[in-house]
């Protein structure tokens, strides 16, 4: 029981399932794999995350954004810990997650390399006849890149 209503893990859960990564909208804390923990006592909730990187601006609004969520549902004693070990790694995020991206435009991380020079599928057309632009897109984790065949810019969400 957390102030005075009865909460479970799972709906902890669920409702961290609704909580959004504002600098990527379409995906989820959980679809991002950043949430590591959750740990219901009788008086409180704790939410162990993993920034993608140490320093990641939009860490104090995922923060923000989970205590608003479970707000939502009358959780109101919550304690957000930061672990930064072991370091996120985009193996934590979900295959829905990678699909989310490629919907909206955004090539999802390929293991196949760290930074390649060229060859990340284009999420628009999926031609690999790409090419590196910048090490850094729109945000620190991703690179950009424009498409050779559809002439499109695009992000490459990059590998950790």
């Amino acid at each position: 029981m957390v102030n005075n209503i009865t909460i479970s893990t799972e709906k902890i859960w669920e409702i961290l399932g609704t909580v959004t990564d504002p600098e990527v909208p379409v995906l989820t804390i959980l679809d991002l794999g950043i949430v590591r923990d959750v740990v219901v006592t009788n008086d409180a909730v704790e939410v162990v995350i993993t920034p993608t990187y140490t320093g990641c601006p939009a860490m104090d609004m995922i923060s923000m954004n989970i205590r608003m969520a479970l707000a939502e549902h009358r959780v109101n004693n919550v304690k957000i810990t930061s672990v930064l070990s072991p370091a996120w790694t985009t193996d934590w995020m979900s295959e829905a997650g990678k699909q989310k991206l490629k919907t909206y435009g955004i090539a999802a991380p390929n293991k196949n390399f760290e930074i390649p020079e060229d060859g990340v599928e284009c999420p628009l057309c999926n031609s690999i006849n790409t090419r590196l632009i910048s090490e850094f897109g729109s945000t620190a984790c991703k690179a950009l890149y424009q498409c050779n065949d559809c002439k499109e810019p695009f992000d490459y969400f990059k590998c950790h």
